[in-house]
């Protein structure tokens, strides 16, 4: 296991503290880090510490979480304050009435748009692929000056993905279907650009990041639009690339 790679683990077994992004009577919303679970997971077992309790804890009350981020994906994380919410936030992500916005560094140069339709099979792969579909557009690409395999160059793209379904891990394999994988995704992208990510950038964390989440409230009817701010390696990349304006 490389160096970077212990430390966020050792980083992990602390709990963060969870930045607030929204917070009324009924939902809390918190900018989830990086390699983060929600909660626990046989899956996962050499995690200790999980976003649902660090909320908990924090705030000094039950929480119940909304929907799910996978681990190495970070930003907003919508929890609800009462079980009647919960159901009713719940079935908001269930009947496809929330709008879900995610921005991901990707290897080569994407389509200014584009569907993805492409079903998926779920993990335990006993049952048939179930339909997923993700929309994206290209916000912004480079080319920088690093070598890479037979090319002297490295070419990048900055996309916006809009999930119509929500499948486990379908953002990383729907763009990896489209063979323009997510920076250090494992195990859905390539593994050759994660380890020149590692070597050239010292660069170990997937650029995979929630950034908005809109719906109706549950309770108010009114509409609730957060947002959340890149982590701290992602915005490194970000200035490395100049993408800044992305981000203001």
């Amino acid at each position: 296991m490389g160096t970077l790679r212990t430390l966020a683990l050792h980083a992990m077994d602390e709990a963060p503290h969870l930045d607030i992004l929204y917070q009324d009577d009924w939902l809390v919303a918190v900018n989830k880090p990086h390699g983060l679970l929600v909660h626990r997971t046989g899956r996962a077992s050499d995690a200790k510490v999980f976003a649902l309790q660090t909320l908990r804890n924090q705030l000094d009350r039950h929480v119940f979480p909304a929907h799910r981020l996978d681990r190495k994906t970070a930003g907003v994380l919508l929890f609800s304050l009462d079980s009647e919410t919960a159901n009713a936030v719940q079935g908001l992500f269930a009947d496809r009435k929330t709008q879900k916005t995610y921005r991901a560094v990707v290897r080569g140069y994407t389509e200014p748009e584009g569907t993805i339709d492409y079903a998926l099979r779920p993990e335990d792969q006993r049952e048939e692929p179930q339909e997923a579909v993700t929309r994206y557009r290209t916000l912004d690409r480079v080319e920088v000056p690093v070598p890479f395999g037979k090319f002297s160059t490295s070419r990048y793209s900055l996309v916006e993905a809009y999930p119509e379904t929500g499948r486990m891990h379908q953002i990383r394999k729907h763009f990896a279907h489209i063979l323009h994988p997510i920076i250090a995704d494992r195990p859905h992208g390539c593994n050759k650009q994660n380890r020149l990510f590692k070597e050239h950038w010292q660069m170990e964390t997937m650029l995979l990041h929630a950034h908005q989440l809109d719906f109706l409230h549950p309770v108010t009817q009114e509409p609730v639009s957060i947002q959340a701010p890149i982590q701290n390696e992602f915005r490194r990349m970000v200035h490395e690339f100049g993408w800044e304006r992305w981000f203001l």
